[in-house]
This record gives C-alpha cells, sequence and structure tokens, in this order.
C-alpha cells in the first residue's frame, strides 16, 4: 500500500508540474508557492482530500498562476451529403422521391447525387419558376453513376430530372 501511494503522489506531482509549465504564461518553478506542491504531494500521499487539492487547483486559475485558453473547437460540420435516386423514381406513380428530398446541409458541404434507379437520370438546378439555370448541371447519371456539387452559399436550391421532370428535390444550405 505504501508503493501505491507514493506511485500516486509522484503522478500527481508530474500533473501538477506539467499544467503549471504547460500554462500560457510559463510560470516559473519560483512562481509556483511552495504550499501548492505541498498540496499536490500531500494529496498523492492520501493526507489531503480531493476537495482540497481541486480547490487549491482552482485558486491557481483563478489567480492565473494556471491560465486555460478557453479555444472552443469547431463543431463538426458535415462535409459530405448524399442524395439517393432510389429506384423506381422515373415511374410517374411510383413512391421513389429522392432520398431524402429535402438534404439540410452547412455551407461547405459537397453533396453527391447516386442513381440507383435502374434508369439514366440527371440533376439540374431550377429557379423558382422551375426554369433550369446553369448553377449544377450533371450529364446522364447511368445506374450507379455518381453527380456532386459544393455548396459555398447559403440557400435553398431545387433541382429535377430533365427526363423525369416530376421528381423535384431540394438542398437547404445555411
Amino acid at each position: 500500500m505504501k508503493r501505491s501511494s507514493k506511485t500516486m503522489a509522484v503522478l500527481v506531482l508530474v500533473f501538477a508540474v506539467s499544467v503549471v509549465s504547460l500554462s500560457v504564461n510559463l510560470a516559473s518553478a519560483q512562481a509556483v508557492p511552495e504550499w501548492v506542491k505541498n498540496t499536490a504531494l500531500w494529496y498523492g500521499e492520501g493526507i489531503v482530500s480531493e476537495g482540497e487539492f481541486l480547490n487549491m487547483i482552482k485558486f491557481l486559475i483563478e489567480n492565473e498562476v494556471i491560465v486555460i485558453d478557453n479555444i472552443k473547437e469547431p463543431a463538426p460540420q458535415v462535409v459530405d451529403a448524399q442524395v439517393v435516386i432510389p429506384n423506381g423514381n422515373f415511374d410517374v406513380t411510383g413512391a421513389g422521391f429522392y432520398s431524402p428530398l429535402n438534404l439540410e446541409v452547412p455551407v461547405g458541404t459537397t453533396v453527391t447525387w447516386v442513381n440507383d434507379d435502374s434508369v439514366p437520370h440527371n440533376i439540374q438546378s431550377i429557379d423558382k419558376t422551375g426554369k433550369v439555370i446553369q448553377l449544377f448541371n450533371s450529364p446522364p447519371l447511368n445506374t450507379g453513376d455518381r453527380f456532386e456539387y459544393t455548396f459555398e452559399e447559403e440557400g435553398v436550391y431545387k433541382y429535377y430530372c430533365s427526363f423525369h421532370p416530376w421528381r423535384v428535390g431540394l438542398v437547404t444550405v445555411s
């Protein structure tokens, strides 16, 4: 048991020294008060409670002996998304809509359309009135073919298949 507490004391001391030495203000060993070093040692030996040790760390942070940057990692963003043209999409009476029908993605996302239907399709960008515009337009996609477009601006983008004009989809970019 004695060996375990010494190992713990060494680990805690290494942690305390690492935290202090890695702080932004690069505090020197002289800047670390003796009571801090002792508290870390005593915590490792089981003399000081965890609460007392954490209060010491809190004191060091509040008095900027240890400086912690508040660097927030950006939330992971979807960079690739997919729309599937399901089998049966060509049939006007079928329920083979684009999947998803309205794809919602963040700016900068590359959308890939995949033709899983048994007949060719294309992806044609259209305006509010349904007129084809030259934003993104694929060649005919045979079964298994893919078409990609990267959305760099916010907005609602409509598209359809000119071979099967009753099939309309949306990409909403925010």
